[in-house]
């Protein structure tokens, strides 16, 4: 079918007629046109036809406007259309009748807004239309040009309506379930009693994420040892979020089978270069392990960031014995363990390193030594309101220059005294 010019006039279209067969229709300037659409008429009645393509040559609309007498004409006419269509359309065509019209051309074109043509004594069938998904109906006889028009754009700007609320339910459903998702994958710290305290927190640098590559996870085993692990995947987004998730669970899993401090960063490696999407992705991350014993932890880090040791009121910042991040060199990595004495008052904070990475200037960072001076001015808290003061004044003291970009997660860790 040829296509449609419109100008000042509105050229009507019948599938399979030459353009020299076609009629044309005269219609109102072009700018008073304000939805760009076309109109779809779909009635068999010849006499009715001219009716309504006299009242659209008097009223304010100028559109391209195609005739099909029957359903199933206006359907392959819809099916190739790529723009926004309002079907004018009767009840009484020879392949279909009644209502099944109605349900037949919104379940072919559910895109398109449908203004139902109905006889004098057919008001109910108009509103049972409207019920079974076109957005209005005229009773013929009783149409005049303003009408029409005001019906057609009211048609039009009610399917946009529906289009648009349809889509957002969606979003906000997926939305949703995406975060019970990620809810359900952040870890629950495995304690057998309340003799170990944690405290946690995560914030997803990806916007609208909650999860995204950094993890950690907590485990105490049957002897009574406390195991720990803080990673960080390189790179953003749901690839590194699932990455991280499978890193997590599958160091949960080892500490529970019993594998051993450096063999779980063995393993763990293994499992993020066969698991990777890019070779060129890593991951960092600390693994502890506090005997029961309560005296002594000992640490393992590949690649990972110091970490905050509390003791009363002093704060200060510690390096572990440094070992290769994970997937760089793989199998090359040569991970050590180091042994710190723990007080009974004493508490190990870890992190990622996008708590001490956000700018505070210009051309400056945080760094290492502003997030130990700022961790020294909450001495005095417990854990949980330790780890969210540190969070909040990073944040805070990046937000003039962009905020905190990438993710954060902060454990708190420690015996509970006199348990």
């Amino acid at each position: 079918m040829a296509d449609s010019s419109l100008g000042t006039s509105a050229r009507v279209q019948q599938p399979g007629v030459v353009p020299e067969q076609q009629r044309v229709l005269t219609g109102a300037d072009v700018s008073v046109w304000d939805v760009d659409a076309v109109l779809l008429l779909v009635e068999d009645d010849a006499g009715d036809a001219l009716l309504v393509e006299e009242m659209l040559t008097d009223s304010e609309l100028a559109a391209p406007l195609t005739w099909c007498k029957t359903l199933a004409e206006a359907r392959r006419f819809l099916l190739g259309c790529r723009t926004p269509v309002c079907v004018l359309l009767d009840l009484h065509l020879p392949d279909v009748n009644g209502l099944d019209a109605v349900r037949q051309l919104v379940g072919s074109a559910p895109d398109a807004a449908v203004i139902v043509l109905t006889g004098l004594d057919e008001s109910s069938t108009g509103l049972s239309a409207v019920a079974q998904g076109a957005q209005d109906y005229l009773v013929k006889g009783r149409i005049d040009p303003e009408v029409l028009g005001r019906a057609v754009r009211y048609a039009l700007q009610r399917k946009h309506a529906e289009r648009s609320a349809a889509a957002m339910r969606t979003s906000r459903l997926i939305a949703q379930e995406n975060a019970r998702l990620e809810r359900a994958l952040l870890p629950i710290p495995l304690l057998l009693d309340d003799s170990f305290q944690v405290a946690a927190r995560y914030e997803a640098g990806r916007a609208h994420g909650l999860l995204s590559g950094d993890f950690y996870d907590v485990v105490q085993t049957a002897d009574g040892a406390v195991h720990a692990v803080i990673g960080d995947v390189s790179g953003h987004g749901a690839a590194e979020a699932a990455l991280g998730v499978c890193l997590r669970v599958a160091w949960r899993t080892a500490v529970l089978t019993g594998v051993t401090q450096l063999e779980k960063i063995g393993l763990l490696e293994g499992i993020l270069v066969a698991e990777r999407s890019d070779p060129h992705v890593f991951a960092t991350l600390t693994s502890l392990v506090f005997p029961p014993g309560r005296d002594r932890v000992l640490i393992a880090r590949a690649g990972h960031p110091g970490l905050l040791v509390r003791r009363g009121t002093e704060v200060s910042w510690v390096e572990p014995d440094p070992g290769m991040a994970l997937g760089l060199l793989p199998g090359a990595g040569r991970w050590t363990t180091t042994e710190l004495e723990l007080f009974p008052d004493s508490e190990l904070v870890l992190f990622t390193d996008g708590l001490f990475e956000g700018r505070t200037g210009p051309k400056s960072r945080l760094g290492e030594d502003g997030l130990l001076a700022m961790a020294g001015k909450y001495v005095a808290l417990g854990g949980r309101a330790f780890v969210d003061a540190l969070v909040a004044e990073a944040t805070e003291s990046a937000s003039p220059y962009g905020g905190l970009a990438d993710d954060v997660a902060v454990l708190h860790l420690g015996w509970k005294a006199n348990t």
